[in-house]
């Protein structure tokens, strides 16, 4: 594609070292789309005839769907993806397929396709995250009656719904959803036209193509355009702060599944055993999700790093971009699809959640709420309920076994509705305030995530 400077071929070691078609033959349906909307500019600005630009739809297609039949062979001395396709385009149908990249470069075509690429798995990535917040949304309802206890530094806090604690995710995942949109809007910019650094004397209607292609605008400055790559990182963020997500719920699963608490079972379709251990039943899933989100992080600082010292504007150091993009979308997808399925076969043990929360000393907060409600300062009640509850160590008594007479030699603030705080469906109900876990809260959570999750008319 450059022979016409070079007296030299370019050397076989470089030519296998410069290849990028061994992993953005992917992006050919993009490319391919973006092509066919470019020869409509063309045809629109009298470079192509009509019967020329029909000739390259043509020929395009074709060569797509031998790709999707897996019968289009590759050709690694041709780089990339867009010459492949155009290299073989010209053959088939000779000088209307060498006016093709007429006022374009592949700075501004691989631009284009990684933006249409991105744009696309956006949508699937958002139905995904749907897709788990029902699964969510699912578990929690079908065990509303559930208690278990909240932790704080991995120590018993204070009893919550186990429906409240599954719905902390799906809050973590409709930022998640909300993040990844917004990158899209980013997205959705065409940069088609900017040329290879500084556009074309060749002008085109930059705002057809755009429509062509369902671009919502244009980029504004051509040397932006092609050296652009902060949608990319902002997807990569997106993504990688998603697997956080993904990995603080496979860490609750991965307690939660052990003996030591044994609050969940996890189906066998979504476990695995050990080779040499047959009792073994190991919470895999979750441990590769917790895994992968290492994965994720380091795509991102990889394409960080890439980028934080390139002068504008295209430099070839940018095709390194790819991979670490193709792999994050990958990887996310497989992750956000498995824990979908894993949670929704997912049992809940509710006697051994309803064992661990037994533990009276998780409403000790409740029986400083209650010294409050009686006039004591909070401060001060905090350090009453430390001492009673020091008392209770050092004789290994409880809360509901000490006498009132006991209670009054703390603090001549309780009284005998005090054993009414230690009830503990009525210290959960109590939890009124907005986005408490009180069992009314929770199910209005609940009914409004399935309002809100619930698919749209029409759709599939």
């Amino acid at each position: 594609m450059w022979k016409g400077r070079f007296q030299q071929s370019t050397a076989k070691l470089l030519s296998q070292y410069s290849e990028s078609i061994s992993y953005d033959w992917r992006l050919y349906p993009y490319d391919i789309q973006g092509s066919i909307a470019h020869s409509k500019g063309l045809l629109a600005a009298g470079i192509l005839t009509r019967e020329e630009q029909g000739e390259i739809e043509t020929g395009l297609l074709k060569i797509r769907g031998e790709i999707e039949a897996g019968v289009f062979e590759f050709d690694a001395g041709l780089e990339d993806i867009h010459m492949n396709i155009e290299a073989e385009l010209t053959r088939r149908i000779g000088p209307a397929g060498a006016k093709l990249h007429t006022a374009r470069s592949r700075n501004d075509q691989v631009a284009l396709d990684l933006r249409l690429y991105l744009r696309a798995e956006m949508d699937a990535i958002s139905a995904l995250v749907r897709e788990l917040q029902r699964s969510l949304v699912g578990l929690a309802a079908g065990n509303i009656e559930v208690i278990i206890p909240g932790y704080t530094h991995l120590q018993r806090a204070q009893p919550v719904y186990f429906a409240h604690h599954l719905l902390a995710y799906v809050e973590m995942l409709e930022r998640d959803a909300q993040r990844l949109g917004d990158a899209r809007r980013r997205i959705d910019v065409m940069p088609l036209g900017a040329g290879a650094i500084a556009g074309s004397t060749i002008v085109l209607d930059r705002e057809l193509v755009a429509r062509e292609l369902g671009f919502a605008g244009i980029t504004q400055n051509s040397m932006d355009a092609v050296s652009d790559r902060d949608f990319a990182c902002e997807v990569l963020a997106g993504i990688a702060i998603a697997g956080m997500h993904l990995s603080r719920l496979s860490e609750d699963i991965i307690l939660w599944a052990s003996s030591e608490f044994g609050f969940v079972v996890v189906s066998d379709a979504f476990s695995t055993g050990s080779s040499l251990m047959p009792q073994k039943k190991n919470p895999d899933a979750a441990e590769l999700t917790r895994g992968k989100t290492g994965r994720l992080y380091g795509n991102l600082i990889s394409l960080l790093t890439t980028l934080k010292g390139l002068p504008l504007t295209y430099n070839r150091d940018m095709q390194e971009d790819k991979e670490q993009v193709f792999d994050s979308v990958d990887t996310i997808k497989a992750a956000l699809e498995v824990n979908a399925a894993m949670l929704s076969e997912m049992k809940v043990n509710a006697h051994r959640a309803a064992e661990a929360v037994s533990d009276p000393m998780m409403l000790a907060t409740d029986l400083a709420d209650y010294l409050v409600r009686g006039g004591v300062p909070f401060r001060q009640a905090h350090e009453i309920i430390g001492k009673l509850v020091a008392h209770c160590i050092e004789r290994g008594r409880s809360f509901p076994e000490l006498e009132l007479a006991t209670y009054q030699s703390f603090s001549p603030a309780f009284g005998p509705d005090v054993f009414e705080a230690l009830d503990l469906h009525r210290a959960l109900e109590a939890r009124q305030a907005a986005g408490a876990p009180s069992k009314s809260n929770v199910k209005a959570q609940l009914d409004r995530w399935r309002q809100m999750l619930a698919p749209s008319p029409g759709s599939v």
